[in-house]
């Protein structure tokens, strides 16, 4: 389903949090549990992922996550602002240490104008940072526009937590 590299990739972040005590939480509407499948393919993510959330509706991301009801009518689910509600109310939901979200047209339909099919907006919070939200238009049919935003999510959160320690 997802390539190796995408594997590898979750292990190494898995490893990174680990070794700082940190948790982490998926809140995904696009890719629909991809994120946390990646994570959860890897033995031993149990000890990093408390829990993820597949908010596919407006009424999920509002209900499950706190997505204000005004920024969903206003500026669609596919948003900057919806990816950084949708993190930021993952972290509060969960407890974890680390949320990554992501919203967006998969296809191959909803695309709007303004809107292409592969728009893709990926969030990450912190506890104690601010959240940080990527814009992507991925091409590509529906699997490989899922499978770079699951790619690009482990990348954000990687980049969220920091450079790997070095040993001693």
């Amino acid at each position: 389903m997802l390539p190796q590299s995408t594997l590898d990739a979750a292990r190494d972040l898995l490893a990174r949090l680990e070794a700082r005590g940190l948790t982490l939480t998926t809140a995904e509407s696009c890719t629909g549990g991809l994120i946390a499948a990646a994570l959860t393919a890897i033995p031993g993510s149990s000890a990093v992922v408390t829990r993820g959330y597949v908010t596919y509706s407006n009424e999920a991301k509002q209900e499950m996550l706190g997505v204000p009801a005004e920024v969903l009518a206003h500026l669609g689910a596919v948003s900057e602002a919806v990816a950084r509600a949708m993190a930021e109310g993952a972290l509060r939901a969960s407890g974890a240490d680390l949320a990554l979200s992501c919203t967006g047209i998969a296809g191959p339909g909803g695309a709007t104008p303004g809107k292409p099919v592969g728009l893709v907006f990926i969030g990450a919070a912190r506890r104690g940072a601010e959240p940080h939200v990527l814009r992507r238009v991925f091409p590509g049919d529906r699997a490989a526009v899922r499978a770079a935003t699951v790619a690009e999510a482990l990348a954000l959160a990687r980049d969220a937590i920091g450079p790997r320690h070095k040993e001693s």
